[in-house]
């Protein structure tokens, strides 16, 4: 897959955003205007609308007064400012997911709602370590669905990698136990284990997933080494809920986001990296196994600015 390619389809699935940034941004004309309080109120309306998030609009916008305020400027100079502005607020935590816990194996703990992508997110990732020659290892933990179960194994045939699976309602704890003893024996580089992803009933989740880290800490007291939580950038703003809630269940570590290429409401990401500062993993754009990517934070800032 080329690089154009990736791209075209990230460009894609903000097209919505870009176009009403456009809309905004147009509005100072096509040759140059003074940047008052006018043009950066239809600036900061944009970014909201675009599920930025007013924090990160205010933010932006207050920027652009600091530097610019008074100045006469075009279209394609706003947007390249604009663009500046968000990649500022993610490049601090544009971290790549690396494999780097001695001993081996590294636990990465997967957590997310269902419908997330979460288990398709999981065989992407082992591919992109596979690509880097770690050995990996999967678990299904998420025990509450047999058809996550079925579904992470077929995975795991077509990359070649082993799972350590139980039954339907069996104790994750116990497969991760399991799948910890048979990596550490077998020299794997990375265990990623799939987990329930219910929030309707939070204490049970959080009393499963509190046990499942108990058993690993008598194994490893570093285990997990992370806890990476996967979102579906479809919903917009109701991902920073799931964060908030995922960080208080689980201890999320870092963040993948996925579906890019379908939304207008990718911006959200801009707005979990001001409010939570945690480490974006990766981005995925469609649902081939290649189509998870580490985290380029001046692309999506180009992107969102329609200057990609």
């Amino acid at each position: 897959m080329s690089s154009k390619s990736w791209t075209e389809r990230l460009l894609g699935g903000f097209r919505k955003t870009t176009d009403r940034l456009s809309e905004n941004l147009s509005a100072i004309g096509g040759a140059t205007a003074r940047l008052d309080d006018l043009t950066l109120d239809e600036v900061e309306d944009a970014l909201i609308l675009s599920d930025l998030g007013p924090g990160v609009a205010a933010r932006i916008r207050s920027r652009l007064a600091e530097q610019r305020f008074g100045r006469d400027i075009n279209e394609q100079g706003l947007r390249a400012a604009v663009a500046e502005e968000i990649a500022a607020i993610l490049r601090p935590v544009a971290k790549p997911l690396q494999i780097t816990a001695f001993p081996r194996p590294q636990v990465i703990l997967v957590i997310g709602v269902n419908g997330s992508g979460k288990t398709t997110t999981i065989a992407k990732l082992a591919h992109l370590f596979q690509e880097e020659d770690y050995g990996v290892m999967l678990a299904a933990g998420d025990t509450f669905r047999a058809a996550a179960i079925g579904q992470l194994a077929v995975w795991a045939e077509r990359l070649g990698v082993p799972i350590v699976r139980g039954a339907e309602g069996g104790d994750p704890a116990s497969i991760v136990f399991d799948a910890v003893k048979q990596a550490t024996d077998t020299g794997i580089d990375a265990l990623i284990v799939d987990t329930a992803g219910r929030l309707q009933n939070k204490r049970e989740l959080m009393d499963e997933l509190a046990k499942i880290r108990r058993v690993l800490g008598r194994i490893n007291p570093e285990a997990p080494h992370d806890v990476v939580l996967v979102l579906d950038a479809t919903n917009g703003q109701n991902a920073l809920s799931q964060i908030e809630i995922f960080k208080e269940v689980a201890g999320v570590t870092g963040l993948i986001m996925t579906k890019l290429d379908g939304t207008a409401r990718g911006g959200v990401l801009v707005a979990a990296a001001e409010k939570y500062g945690l480490p974006i993993h990766a981005i995925g754009v469609g649902e081939k196994i290649d189509d998870l990517r580490p985290f380029d934070p001046d692309l999506l800032a180009r992107v969102i600015a329609g200057i990609a």
